[in-house]
């Protein structure tokens, strides 16, 4: 009778074949394989190994399980669950489908755009689009060392912000006026632009305004064969201009009906330099003095300041109207405050005049002044905490100075020997451009009332209008060049 632990030969024989097989993956040794009730629960372990662990070493697997802590989840501004919350969650909890779908979602944005849809709502009709078109939210530099928009500035997180390029500015005038007998002296200042967008011109003995609006050109005075202009400066209101002379006097001119209301006198030699600060104008002289002048007091001046060993060629006001700078052909920079009559901080590092001033009108008492030909430095100072900041050499006498209202940048004219006018970038003082054609040393330099155009002056006798800076509403875009052709006409 056949034993009813044994199987038939034919079915056995794959078995055996089997466990003799998995007996050598796991290294277990039957040394009998005779049917006994040992062997029949040998083979049932064999046969269902995938649910028996051996007590004496471990099974190794070939699935590979990654291991999330060594994840940079802080890319994503995804908190990495503590192990104490994930051993302490069911299945049910939801905890790491959470993480996981968060995490899914911000990479979805990062690789594809905002715009891209879940994989559950791709069979909604919102959805049917096809999710691999271009997208110029999601282009990147291929350069670029963090693909996900992570900056290492602005703090970890995705970001679509596109990469703008450089601003452009144009090389050309976009209009030439002639100005016949604009005379070639460093130190005067004879062309200012009015908060009417009224240009003011003095040309030998007389005053021009041009209208930049109409371009109509207003003569609005003749001081005569006896005198001379050295200066002009319009009021902040833009309805007066004051005048100052070579005989040492200074009219103040009322622009709507070309009528004269005042003359002043205190100074005994020309005046070169003028400085509005609201009702407040001051004068700077070739008698090294500096006169302040209340328009709407009977005296010709309140005070007097004292300081300068030569001739003042350089004023402005601060912003705030608080104080006042002033250059010399003594090589010195000086700030006064409303009430003194000496100066308050006195700067000597220029090795020549100086009469290129400009404040900054984007942080507190930042004032930047250029030196003449023996110096061709741009210094910057800090009025509030009496220091130097920096120097730059420019390679050329430093003319004039101004300011963009509406970027933090200047620009500044130059003499001896180039000529140019450059666009600089502050605090880098990099170069946005350099621009040329006038012949002569560019003396004169004024801006527009909007703060995106300029207009240089030379002694080659044309007053050259520049589009360099950006309109306020589009401070970091490329510049809108606002004429379409380069016109050339007479300023009289």
């Amino acid at each position: 009778m056949a034993d009813p632990t044994m199987s038939p030969p034919t079915q056995s024989q794959p078995n055996v074949a089997a466990s003799t097989t998995l007996r050598r993956q796991h290294h277990l040794n039957l040394e009998n394989l005779a049917p006994s009730p040992s062997s029949s629960e040998h083979v049932n372990r064999l046969v269902n190994s995938n649910h028996y662990i051996s007590p004496s070493r471990p099974i190794y697997s070939d699935r590979f399980i990654p291991c999330r802590s060594s994840s940079n989840f802080a890319l994503f501004n995804i908190s990495m669950p503590s192990p104490s919350a994930t051993a302490g969650s069911s299945p049910g909890d939801g905890g790491k489908e959470d993480n996981s779908s968060a995490y899914a979602a911000l990479l979805r944005n990062a690789l594809f755009g905002p715009q891209t849809p879940d994989k559950k709502d791709w069979g909604t009709g919102a959805a049917r689009r096809n999710i691999f078109r271009y997208k110029t939210e999601t282009r990147q530099s291929m350069h670029s060392p963090f693909p996900f928009g992570f900056d290492g500035l602005s703090g970890p997180g995705v970001s679509n912000v596109a990469i703008k390029a450089p601003r452009k500015v144009s090389r050309s005038p976009y209009k030439v006026l002639d100005a016949p007998a604009l005379h070639d002296d460093f130190y005067l200042n004879l062309v200012d632009w009015s908060s009417h967008n009224v240009l003011a011109v003095g040309l030998g003995t007389c005053v021009y305004l041009w209208n930049a609006c109409s371009s109509k050109v207003t003569k609005l005075c003749d001081l005569g064969n006896d005198d001379g202009v050295c200066s002009v400066g319009w009021a902040h209101r833009g309805t007066h201009l004051a005048v100052g002379t070579s005989n040492g006097k200074v009219q103040i001119w009322d622009a709507s009906c070309c009528k004269r209301i005042r003359a002043m006198e205190g100074h005994r030699l020309r005046v070169g330099a003028l400085a509005w600060s609201s009702s407040m104008l001051s004068s700077g002289s070739r008698d090294k003095s500096i006169l302040q002048r209340d328009i709407r007091a009977q005296e010709d001046f309140v005070s007097k300041l004292s300081g300068h060993k030569s001739e003042v060629c350089g004023l402005k006001w601060s912003y705030d109207n608080r104080e006042l700078a002033s250059g010399g052909n003594d090589n010195r920079l000086f700030v006064w405050n409303q009430h003194s009559t000496q100066p308050v901080l006195k700067y000597c590092e220029h090795t020549a005049a100086v009469k290129a001033i400009a404040w900054s009108p984007h942080l507190h008492g930042l004032l930047a002044s250029g030196g003449g030909t023996a110096d061709r430095c741009i210094r910057f100072w800090n009025t509030t905490t009496n220091s130097h900041l920096s120097c730059m050499d420019t390679g050329s006498q430093v003319c004039n100075l101004v300011w963009s209202k509406n970027v933090n940048e200047l620009v500044s004219t130059h003499g001896y020997s180039q000529n140019q006018i450059i666009v600089w970038r502050y605090p880098t003082m990099s170069k946005l451009a350099t621009l040329t054609g006038h012949t002569f040393r560019v003396l004169y330099l004024a801006i527009s009332p909007d703060g995106q155009t300029i207009v240089t002056g030379a002694g080659d006798e044309t007053l050259r209008f520049w589009n360099v800076f950006p309109s306020p509403k589009s401070q970091n875009t490329e510049s809108e060049i606002g004429a379409s052709s380069l016109g050339r006409t007479t300023i009289r």
